[in-house]
C-alpha cells in the first residue's frame, strides 16, 4: 500500500505538470483539443488524489504501522472516529489533505465555469496546477505520508497515538474547516491571475469568484469559531482566544477576504477599486500560503504548530517569493487596463465607508502578521527572542474592532455617490437614539462604559441600523403587495438575497461582539478546597465533595466532584477532571466542567489535586455572554447561505418567458 500511495503522488505531480503545460500551450497555439486534454488531465488529478486519500485512510483503519505517519498518529486503542481523522492530524497528512481538497475544488470550479468563462479556463487550470505541483513536490521530496520503516524488525506492534489534545470532536472538524477555507481561496486567485494573463479585466471574473470567496470565507469563519470552542473547552485557561500564532494564521486571510467581499460591491456598482480588488485576491491567497508556512516550518513557536523544519521553510519561502513576484508583476503590467471608471464623489457615501472598512481590515491583517512574526524577527536581528503576548494584541485590536463595528452600522445608512445632510439625519436618527438609550441604561446600572460598555452601545447602533433597513423595506413592499409586515419581510429577503443576507451576517457579527464584550465582566478565583469546603464567585457557591481515580485502559482519569448552588438553591453537580494518557509523555489534558447559560457560564477547572486528603485546587470562572459568540456564528452562517442563493431567479425566468413570447409573436406576424 505504501508503494501505491507513493506512485499516486508521483503520477499526480506528472499529470499536474502536463495539465499546466497543455492548457497554456493549447491556448497560445489556439489548439482547443490540447486545451481540452489539459482540462481532462486536471480532472484526473482529483481522481488520483482521491485514491491516495483512500490509501492513507485504509492504512489508519487497518493499523499499518509500517508506515511512519500511521505509527506517529494512531494506535489500536484509539476510537475508529479518531483513526479516520488522524489523516490530517500531522504535517505529512495535512499536506496530502490540502492537495486533495485543492484537486476537488479545482475540478468543480473548472467544470462549472468551463463554458461560461472559456477564455479564462486554460489559465485557471494552469495556475491551480502549479500550486498543486508545489504541494505534491513537498510530499514527493520531503514529506511523504506513505514513507515506511526501512527494516522490517523496526516496525512497531502498536502506534504512538494521536495527540490527546486533538482527540476532541471540535478538533476533528476544526482543521478540515480551516483547510477548506484556505484551499478555497486558491480559486479566486486562479481566476484573478487568468484575468491578468488574458487581459479580460472586466467584471466577469469577479462574478465567477464571488461565491467561491463567500463559501471559503464561511468555512474559514467556521474553522476559527470551532478553534475558539476547542480552546474554551479543552485547554482550561478560561478563555477562547489567546492570539496564538496558529490562531492568527487563520485570522490573517479572513481579514483580507472580508475586505474583498465588501469592496467587490463597489466595483460592481461603481466600477471603482479594480486595482484594489485584484490586490486583495492576491494578498488573501498569499496569506493562506504564509499561514501554512508559519505553522509547518517552525518560524513561530506554538503548542499547535507542527514543529521546526528548516528545509520545508526554505521551500515555502521560494514558492512565496515566486508567487508575489509573478502576481504583482502581472498586476503592474496590466495597470492601464485596471483604471477605475469613476472617482470617489464624497466621503459621505457608501463607497467611502467600504473603503475605510477595507483600510482598517488590511491594517488589522498587517498588524497581526507583524506582531505574530515579531519574536522571530527580533531573534534574527538582535539575537534575542522578544515575546508579544495577548495584552499587546488586545490593546491595539480592541479599538480597531470597535471602529469596524461602528462602520458595520454606518455603511448601510449612507447613499451611493453622496449622502445629503437631510438624508443622513433621516437615516441615522433611530440607530443613534438606540445607542444613546443603551449607553444611558449601562450608566444607570453602574456598568463601566469603556470598553465593554462602548461595545454594547455600538452593537445597539448596528442592530438599530439592521432593524431599520428591514422595517422600511418591508413597509415599502407591504404598500405594493398588500401583505402583512412579516410576509413582506420574508418576500424582501427572497427577492434580494445578497443585500439582506448581508444584513443577517452583520447581525451575527454583532452577537459575536456582544460575547466578546462579556469578557470585560468576567470573574474568576482559584481556591484550595478540602472535602466539604466551599467557595463563592458571584452568585455561585461551589462545594467540594471528593476526588476519584478511574481508568479505561487508554488513560487514567482523576475527577473532582463538586456541588453547585446559585443564590442558595442547589442547581446540580459538576465534575472537572485531568486525564493522563499512557502513550504520550506530556502534561495531562484538562477536562473542563461547564454549566452553560444564556447570560453566563460557570466554568470549573481542576488545577491540582491531592489524593491522600482528597483536596482539590479549583479554578472557578464566571464567563458572561460567552455563548452569544457561538450563537452569533450560527446567525452569520445563516446569512451567508441566504446571500449565496441565486438572485431573483423567478424574475429572470419571467423576463425570459416574456422575451420568448415577444419573439414568437414577431415571427408570427412575419
Amino acid at each position: 500500500m505504501s508503494s501505491l500511495g507513493t506512485f499516486l503522488l508521483l503520477a499526480s505531480f506528472v499529470v499536474s505538470a502536463y495539465a499546466a503545460a497543455a492548457s497554456i500551450g493549447g491556448v497560445r497555439r489556439r489548439d482547443w483539443r490540447l486545451v481540452d486534454s489539459g482540462i481532462g488531465a486536471f480532472y484526473l488529478i482529483a481522481a488520483l488524489l482521491t485514491v491516495a486519500s483512500g490509501v492513507i485512510v485504509h492504512a489508519f483503519v487497518s493499523g499499518n504501522y509500517a508506515i511512519r505517519y500511521v505509527d506517529r498518529y494512531s494506535d489500536t486503542a484509539m476510537p475508529m472516529f479518531y483513526k479516520l481523522t488522524s489523516y490530517w492530524g500531522g504535517l505529512d497528512g495535512s499536506i496530502l489533505f490540502w492537495a486533495f481538497l485543492l484537486s476537488v475544488f479545482g475540478a468543480v470550479a473548472v467544470k462549472v465555469n468551463r463554458e461560461i468563462h472559456r477564455e479564462l479556463i486554460p489559465y485557471v487550470v494552469a495556475t491551480i496546477s502549479v500550486v498543486q505541483m508545489f504541494f505534491l513536490f513537498l510530499m514527493v521530496l520531503h514529506n511523504n505520508p506513505f514513507e515506511t520503516y526501512l527494516l522490517a524488525d523496526k516496525v512497531p506492534g502498536d502506534g504512538q497515538g494521536l495527540n490527546p489534545l486533538l482527540q476532541n470532536p471540535y478538533m476533528v472538524i476544526h482543521p478540515p474547516s480551516l483547510y477548506i477555507g484556505f484551499v478555497g481561496m486558491t480559486i479566486p486567485y486562479a481566476f484573478g491571475m487568468a484575468a491578468l494573463f488574458t487581459g479580460y479585466l472586466d467584471d466577469s471574473w469577479l462574478r465567477a469568484v464571488r461565491r467561491w470567496t463567500m463559501v471559503s470565507w464561511l468555512f474559514l469563519s467556521f474553522g476559527l469559531t470551532l478553534g475558539m470552542i476547542w480552546a474554551y473547552e479543552e485547554l482550561g485557561w478560561g478563555g477562547y482566544w489567546g492570539w496564538d500564532p496558529v490562531e492568527n494564521a487563520g485570522l490573517l486571510p479572513w481579514f483580507t477576504a472580508t475586505a474583498f467581499l465588501h469592496s467587490v460591491m463597489v466595483q460592481e456598482r461603481r466600477g471603482m477599486l479594480r486595482i484594489w480588488n485584484i490586490a486583495l485576491v492576491i494578498t488573501t491567497f498569499f496569506l493562506t500560503i504564509f499561514g501554512t508556512f508559519m505553522t509547518r516550518s517552525g518560524v513561530v513557536q506554538s503548542v499547535h504548530a507542527f514543529g521546526e523544519d528548516r528545509q520545508l521553510a526554505m521551500m515555502f519561502t521560494g514558492f512565496m517569493v515566486l508567487l508575489l513576484t509573478v502576481s504583482f508583476g502581472m498586476m503592474i503590467y496590466r495597470l492601464p487596463l485596471l483604471r477605475s471608471r469613476h472617482e470617489l464623489d464624497s466621503w459621505a457615501s457608501k463607497e467611502a465607508a467600504f473603503l475605510a472598512n477595507n483600510w482598517i481590515l488590511l491594517f488589522s491583517a498587517l498588524f497581526v502578521l507583524f506582531a505574530t512574526m515579531f519574536p522571530t524577527l527580533s531573534e534574527s536581528v538582535m539575537g534575542e527572542r522578544l515575546t508579544v503576548g495577548p495584552p499587546f494584541f488586545n490593546k491595539w485590536m480592541l479599538p480597531i474592532g470597535l471602529i469596524l463595528l461602528f462602520l458595520t452600522g454606518v455603511g448601510p445608512l449612507l447613499a451611493w455617490r453622496k449622502s445629503t445632510p437631510s438624508n443622513m439625519r433621516y437615516q441615522f436618527q433611530f440607530p443613534l437614539l438606540l445607542a444613546v438609550v443603551t449607553t444611558g441604561g449601562l450608566y444607570a446600572a453602574g456598568l463601566r462604559v469603556w470598553s465593554s460598555g462602548l461595545c454594547f452601545a455600538l452593537s445597539a447602533f448596528v442592530i438599530g441600523t439592521i432593524l431599520q433597513e428591514f422595517w422600511r423595506g418591508a413597509r415599502v413592499r407591504q404598500g405594493s403587495t398588500g401583505t402583512d409586515v412579516l410576509t413582506s419581510m420574508i418576500g424582501l429577503v427572497s427577492r434580494s438575497h445578497r443585500r439582506y443576507g448581508g444584513y443577517i451576517v452583520h447581525l451575527g457579527i454583532v452577537l459575536m461582539f456582544l460575547g466578546f464584550a462579556g469578557e470585560g465582566y468576567k470573574r474568576e478565583e482559584q481556591v484550595l478546597l478540602r472535602p466539604g469546603g466551599s467557595a463563592t464567585v458571584r452568585e455561585f457557591t461551589v462545594t467540594h465533595r471528593s476526588v476519584k481515580v478511574t481508568d479505561d485502559g487508554q488513560k487514567q482519569m482523576v475527577t473532582a466532584h463538586v456541588d453547585i448552588q446559585r443564590d442558595g438553591a442547589s442547581i446540580g453537580a459538576m465534575d472537572p477532571a485531568k486525564w493522563f494518557f499512557r502513550k504520550r509523555e506530556q502534561e495531562p489534558t484538562t477536562e473542563v466542567a461547564i454549566r452553560r447559560g444564556a447570560w453566563e457560564d460557570l466554568y470549573i477547572v481542576l488545577a491540582a489535586f491531592e489524593l491522600q486528603d482528597q483536596s482539590a485546587t479549583l479554578h472557578i470562572v464566571v464567563n458572561p455572554l460567552v455563548n452569544w459568540i457561538w450563537v452569533g456564528f450560527g446567525i452569520l452562517a445563516l446569512g451567508t447561505v441566504i446571500a449565496l442563493l441565486p438572485e431573483r431567479q423567478f424574475a429572470f425566468a419571467g423576463a425570459r418567458a416574456a422575451a420568448d413570447a415577444a419573439a414568437g409573436s414577431e415571427v408570427g406576424r412575419a
